[in-house]
């Protein structure tokens, strides 16, 4: 006889909230910005959903489940969600609302000043009479400061270094940070930090870099150090120090040895004296230099090629042309939507016509058909390695699972809908209908579309497209997750489809993910026939490092980019030279390129193989 190990009231117990101390508390309920970008993504949550919200995504990592009744969250944990931000984002408020009282008074002071038919004797107490002494002293009274780049998030930050200082330097102690290309003067930072935490120093030497850190918190570093205070330039500089590692092992740019998460991103590659022997035969294949200068030089042309049919574009339009892309009356870059095709109505009539030729024919008899074309059905295996049975009752089982899972429908209701058992059905499903043998079908069926005549009226198969949709799912899932804009919980099917129309790749990812980190996975990981060079995405599934991994393996990324105005675009030479070839693009070009950057970091075009070759990873490397 069983006996049950826990009393009701010991389960209730375990199911619950325990109390939490202080360093669980510090530990978990502290918000990452990603989380806070995840909780509030800007629409679709009010401030009970987002606060309940950052409760169970606190409460995962410290628990491991979150308990049904999360109201019942120990009440200092929400407390310190509910106020992470406030006192930045107060100050911010307060900032405004002193912002907005001075745009009323510079509504009323600017007609005055510009208006020629006021003296300038008269302005002064035109100004006196319109607003009165009284209000302008109240408004000057309080100052107005320049607001730092970062908002004040560092100086924040700052009020919490005694609590970092609890265990930084212990972290920097025990672990063994590296640095790749391009973050000399970082790793040289974290060395003299951790020398001054050795000998338990306070002023950072003046030969310590402070390159490395962002522009947004360059300020706070020049504005302590031209005072003196080198105890605040201690505190900044220290920060960022810290914030630089973080943000370092997020990128890869940072790495520690003998660590699975934050390993050596050139452990996933070709070892130097591996890729020596085959740099060659690549660098022909993608149709790239073996050599940084012969890369540049190449770069430069394409680069130059592009400004000066941008420039003939921008030449020929005129600010009032609101169907090309053109500058406007302040020189910004307009770019127009894209306008629908005009459709003759013959075609429609003709397209109305052929379809009305086409005869009805239920699903199950074109799968049939399909499998006498292309013998798909052959795909699908025994998990056990036997091959698949000729036998018509086996394939019509597999086809009757295909159909359920097609349309939604289930296996209890196609077991009704068709009269084969339940039972047969799943135990079908289980063997036979799995993730790889699903992936072999599909690349049967699109290898045989791709063959035919009629595909290529649509498109050569050299170009292709991705992205993600939402659908709803019910139960636990991994992948799913809770959704208000959506309605519920969802997951994200994210899907490749070939310029002509066929769709060679599908995967399933989680719906808050970015869609840029898996453009390349199922890209790279095509095994059809279909010879795609160009792949096309938007805004969602474009990021920097795509473009560079698209052009390092010798295909090109096209995205559909939201807002491209707001995009920094770069040149290779001075602001002036670039305008005198081209008048019009080059001042559009905000920033110059770092040939050095790109000479040091050449040698590891050494990852292409191993993407093409599919023996790294993307998802981890990135």
């Amino acid at each position: 006889m069983s006996e049950k190990m826990f009393s009701r009231e010991q389960l209730e117990q375990l199911r619950s909230f325990p109390d939490i101390g202080r360093d669980e508390l510090i530990t978990h309920f502290t918000l990452t910005p990603a989380d806070v970008a995840f909780v509030d993504p800007g629409r679709g949550r009010g401030p009970a959903d987002r606060l309940g919200m950052a409760v169970m995504v606190a409460t995962l990592p410290w628990l491991g489940f979150v308990p049904d009744e999360v109201g019942s969250a120990p009440p200092v944990a929400v407390a310190r969600l509910a106020t992470a931000k406030i006192k930045t984002d107060e100050a911010l408020v307060e900032r405004a609302k002193t912002g907005e009282v001075r745009q009323l008074l510079l509504q009323v002071i600017l007609p005055v000043l510009a208006d020629p038919g006021v003296p300038d004797e008269r302005v002064g107490g035109l100004l006196q009479e319109r607003i009165g002494m009284g209000k302008l002293r109240e408004v000057t009274a309080g100052g107005w400061k320049a607001l730092p780049k970062d908002h004040g998030r560092l100086s924040e930050m700052a009020s919490s270094y005694s609590y970092l200082r609890q265990f930084t330097p212990l972290v920097l102690a025990a672990i063994d940070f590296h640095g790749g290309p391009g973050t000399a003067d970082l790793m040289s930072a974290v060395a003299i930090l951790k020398k001054l935490n050795e000998s338990g120093g306070r002023k950072v030497p003046i030969e310590a870099p402070v390159s490395f850190a962002p522009a947004r918190y360059a300020d706070y570093l020049e504005k302590a150090r031209k005072s003196g205070d080198d105890t605040a330039f201690r505190h900044y500089w220290e920060l960022c120090v810290l914030l630089g590692l973080r943000d370092g092992l997020r990128s890869g740019d940072v790495f520690v040895p003998g660590s699975r998460r934050y390993a050596d991103p050139s452990t996933y590659l070709y070892t130097p004296e591996q890729w020596a022997p085959r740099q060659a035969e690549f660098c022909r294949l993608v149709g790239k230099p073996a050599t940084a200068d012969q890369a540049l030089e190449q770069g430069k042309q394409e680069l130059h090629a592009a400004l000066a049919e941008l420039e003939t574009v921008l030449a020929d339009a005129l600010p009032d042309d609101t169907g090309a892309v053109r500058l406007d009356d302040d020189d910004h870059l307009v770019i127009p939507p894209l306008s629908a095709e005009d459709i003759p109505a013959e075609a429609k009539e003709l397209k109305d016509e052929l379809a009305g030729m086409l005869p009805f024919a239920p699903i199950a008899s074109l799968l049939i058909e399909l499998d006498a074309r292309t013998g798909f059905l052959n795909c699908f295996t025994h998990a056990g390695g036997k091959k698949l049975a000729t036998s018509p009752e086996l394939k019509r089982n597999v086809l009757a699972v295909l159909i359920s899972q097609a349309t939604n429908l289930g296996l209890a209701k196609m077991s009704e809908a068709c009269g084969i058992a339940y039972d047969t059905l799943a135990w079908t499903m289980e063997w036979y209908v799995r993730e790889e043998t699903l992936r072999e079908a599909n690349t049967c069926v699109v290898d045989h579309h791709y063959g035919l005549g009629l595909a290529g009226v649509f498109g050569g198969g050299t170009m292709s497209s991705s992205d993600g949709q939402r659908f709803p799912v019910r139960g636990k899932s991994v992948t799913g997750r809770t959704m208000t804009i959506h309605g519920g919980q969802v997951l994200s099917t994210y899907t490749h489809v070939s310029d002509q129309w066929s769709t060679y790749g599908t995967k399933i990812i989680v719906p808050t993910a970015r869609e840029g980190h898996f453009a390349l996975d199922e890209f790279l990981g095509n095994a059809t026939d279909l010879p795609i060079v160009e792949h096309a995405t938007d805004t969602h599934g474009a990021t920097l490092i795509n473009f560079a991994l698209f052009d390092l393996v010798g295909k090109a990324l096209t995205p559909r980019m939201r807002d491209l105005t707001r995009i920094t675009l770069v040149r290779d030479d001075t602001p002036t030279e670039i305008g005198k070839l081209y008048p019009h693009a080059g001042p559009l070009l905000g920033a110059r390129w770092n040939e050095q950057l790109v000479a040091e970091c050449w040698p590891s075009g050494r990852i292409g193989p191993d993407f093409g070759a599919r023996k790294a990873i993307l998802t981890t490397i990135r």
